[in-house]
């Protein structure tokens, strides 16, 4: 299976990249996110975007290190994890892991969400992942997941209006064909009680969402 791994401009959110390494074939930063990628010493296969946020050096670096720089004007319809997305597209992956795309600007935050429902109409497995959280959009049927320490909350929330006949299965609270909608808070903050678990809906997109509380220093 292909995976490709995209870092986004969220420098608070990274998590250790290392930790990837072995299952990403594929290493794509969007603007300042080759610089992270550099930073954490892992290769920079593309490096995509207008670089706005990057210095005249940094650029140099950039390009130095990547395998392909694509350079892009600043005024563009699309930003430039969108244009990383795209690259990733044309190289037919299985899996897609967004990196850095949380944790900024909320309205980028919500697009970048909203991303992962164009990853999975391309029939990919996309995933959102930072130092608290991982996000992935499903699609109706029966899914397995498994136990997390280091993200154990799961929650579920439904990605349209209405999400039908949700069943949780190995769940600390389950659920037998719930129906629940927006703004509903019923399936906030769950765990499972053992290594494994299930979760089936019939109708409706629903974003899972596994988590682990914010650490204060």
């Amino acid at each position: 299976m292909r995976t490709i791994a995209i870092i986004g401009n969220s420098p608070h959110t990274y998590p250790d990249l290392q930790i990837y390494k072995n299952d990403v074939d594929i290493w794509i930063g969007a603007d300042r996110g080759s610089i992270e990628l550099i930073r954490q010493k892992v290769p920079v296969d593309y490096a995509i975007g207008d670089f706005d946020s990057t210095t005249e050096e940094e650029r140099g670096i950039i390009k130095d290190y990547c395998n392909e720089f694509e350079e892009y004007p600043s005024e563009k319809d699309e930003t430039d994890l969108e244009l990383a997305l795209l690259k990733a597209f044309s190289l037919q992956p299985q899996c897609i892991l967004l990196f850095g795309v949380t944790g900024g600007r909320l309205d980028h935050e919500l697009v970048n969400i909203q991303l992962l429902y164009k990853i999975v109409c391309n029939n990919i497995k996309g995933s959102i992942i930072d130092k608290n959280n991982v996000l992935e959009l499903t699609m109706p049927g029966t899914h397995k997941i498994s136990a997390d320490a280091y993200y154990p909350t799961v929650s579920f929330i439904p990605y349209t209006k209405v999400v039908k006949g949700l069943s949780l299965t190995g769940f600390y609270y389950p659920l037998t064909k719930q129906d629940i909608t927006w703004g509903s808070t019923l399936c906030i903050s769950n765990k499972l009680i053992g290594k494994n678990g299930t979760f089936s809906y019939e109708e409706g997109i629903l974003l899972l969402v596994k988590s682990r509380d914010t650490i204060q220093k």
